[in-house]
């Protein structure tokens, strides 16, 4: 852990405190994955062994928001400073093209089934992240998470709505239906369940002898989503492989520098909206009218570009960060209200963040996109696939975001770190669709504009601005969505600023998100980490 410049004290009302540590500390939304990457770290390992750790214990724990069949993006600095990403996300069917799935009839790609699933990134970004950091080998890093599948977990709370929500077509899937309807009766909360066929898998893959992209497993996928319609090639299953450490996207707010994965990551728009508020915010009553008017309106800002210009092989995102487009945006917001563009807030995400004693620091996030991907698992292996191609791709001619061979769709998945010369101040993420981009910036104003301690500022009441981004929600009048507990005053001033305003309740264990941070705090030398309540969060330090 590094020190340096003193931050502001970090300000808590009532309410669960911060985790202190002196040497490391862990967040996730899960108490088991937490568990796992602080027994990592005390066992002597570094915050990448102990994401690597986290990141396959999550599959078991939480197997509607993740698994092996979704995407992952990864953050990380190294002690020296330097900040790289991972972007793990993969290619639709070479055979996907927009007249394709118009032949079928569909308006829009569809949400579960074959034709929803990109060729999965989450096992190249865990390849790439083990080999540019790890000091553990694979297998015993997966150790603990395999012998969660085969001698099985407590089902959750969490976990059984999940299967509720989603039992009729968990049962037209006989390898989901076994693990998650043991039976054919949804499980009780404690009830064991395991995952024997994937705990084999993952022990197969931990020992380098199951290739997932070439090999048996990608001859049983391409077999299983061809027989099912999809117009996958192979080749571009055999491209999904490839998820290199990349340069990570920075820019400056309040003094400090936010950096953030890079696209098809949606991390530039939490950029834009720091760069849009910077030196706005600070001084504040924090979540007063004014602050959240300005907050939402970048947002919205945000979700208009990546509508209009946003693109995973494009660049009309990188416009909205120069300083002309930047002053525009301050002086419509500054104007009244600013027409949004589309944004969805239904996805199932979980995410880790680690900070060791060295002062390495990973944000990791992944996702099989909706809750339980497209449902439809490659069989024999209890791996369940993503429905991102029906999340996040348009079929809409013309469009930069157009589903198109070889064209990643755009992605809802970010990961943030803060430092300055100094060295780590911030370190969070937060899962939930398209409300990850606004959640992230809120807890980061609360951070680094107010000195908020970061098991509040997770905590605090969050707003959302919709509607959503697919053709189903997108006509949908707009909203302001506000978590209760932001002030009566503060609802007022934001209905005569022009807002629709509409109350909801915290969303605990929903599509909400379950944000996580950790700060460095120098005062004191010593680290402070939090998790979300809205979630089983758990953060734990050494």
């Amino acid at each position: 852990m590094e020190h340096g410049r003193t931050a502001p004290r970090p300000r808590r009302e009532a309410g669960r405190a911060s985790v202190l540590g002196a040497r490391a500390a862990v967040s996730s939304s899960s108490p088991v994955v937490s568990f796992a990457g602080a027994r990592v770290l005390a066992d002597g390992g570094n915050a990448v062994d102990a994401t690597l750790a986290m990141a396959a214990v999550a599959w078991m724990a939480l197997p509607g928001q993740c698994g092996v069949g979704g995407d992952a993006f990864a953050l990380v600095r190294e002690p020296d400073g330097r900040v790289w990403a991972i972007c793990g996300s993969g290619f639709g069917p070479d055979g996907g093209e927009p007249d394709f799935y118009r032949s079928l009839g569909h308006s829009a790609l569809p949400l579960s089934g074959a034709l929803a699933v990109t060729v999965p990134g989450a096992l190249a970004a865990v390849r790439t992240l083990h080999a540019h950091g790890a000091t553990r080998a694979l297998d015993e890093l997966w150790a603990p998470a395999i012998d969660l599948a085969e001698h099985g977990i407590a089902c959750t709370a969490k976990t059984r709505a999940d299967i509720a929500l989603h039992a009729d077509s968990l049962r037209a899937d006989p390898d989901a239906a076994e693990v998650f309807l043991p039976g054919g009766d949804l499980p009780r909360v404690g009830q064991v369940l395991r995952q024997s066929a994937l705990g084999a898998f993952l022990r197969r893959t931990a020992a380098g002898t199951e290739g997932f992209y070439d090999g048996e497993f990608a001859d049983r996928a391409l077999a299983a989503l061809v027989g099912a319609g999809a117009p996958f090639s192979g080749e571009e299953w055999a491209a999904g492989a490839d998820a290199p450490a990349v340069a990570a996207l920075s820019t400056s707010y309040a003094g400090l520098r936010v950096h953030q994965t890079p696209m098809p990551s949606a991390g530039w728009m939490v950029l834009q909206q720091a760069v849009i508020c910077d030196g706005v915010l600070a001084g504040r009553e924090r979540l007063d009218a004014e602050s959240v008017h300005w907050l939402a309106s970048a947002a919205r800002r945000a979700f208009r570009d990546r509508f209009e210009a946003g693109g995973s092989d494009s660049t009309g995102w990188a416009e909205s960060l120069r300083p002309e487009r930047v002053a525009r945006a301050r002086e419509e917001i500054a104007g009244g209200l600013v027409a949004a563009g589309p944004a969805r807030l239904d996805g199932d995400t979980t995410s880790t963040v680690v900070v060791d004693e060295e002062g390495r620091t990973v944000s990791f996030i992944h996702s099989l996109a909706f809750t339980f991907g497209a449902h439809l698992s490659v069989p024999g292996t209890g791996v369940l696939l993503n429905n991102r191609l029906g999340r996040g791709a348009y079929l809409l001619d013309g469009h930069p975001n157009e589903v198109r061979p070889r064209r990643r769709p755009l992605h809802t998945l970010n990961a943030w770190i803060a430092d300055d010369a100094t060295g780590l101040r911030h370190v969070g993420n937060c899962p939930g669709g398209d409300g990850q981009v606004q959640w992230n910036m809120q807890v980061l104003s609360h951070l680094v504009d107010h000195g908020t301690d970061p098991q509040e500022a997770v905590s605090l009441p969050r707003f959302t601005v919709f509607p959503g981004s697919d053709a189903d929600v997108i006509s949908e009048p707009e909203e302001l969505r506000c978590e209760e507990g932001l002030a009566a005053d503060t609802l007022a001033g934001l209905r005569s600023r022009g807002h629709t305003v509409r109350e909801i309740p915290v969303q605990h264990g929903g599509p909400g998100g379950s944000a996580l941070a950790i700060s460095v705090d120098h005062e004191h030398g010593v680290l402070r980490a939090g998790a979300d309540p809205r979630m089983e969060g758990v953060a734990l330090a050494l």
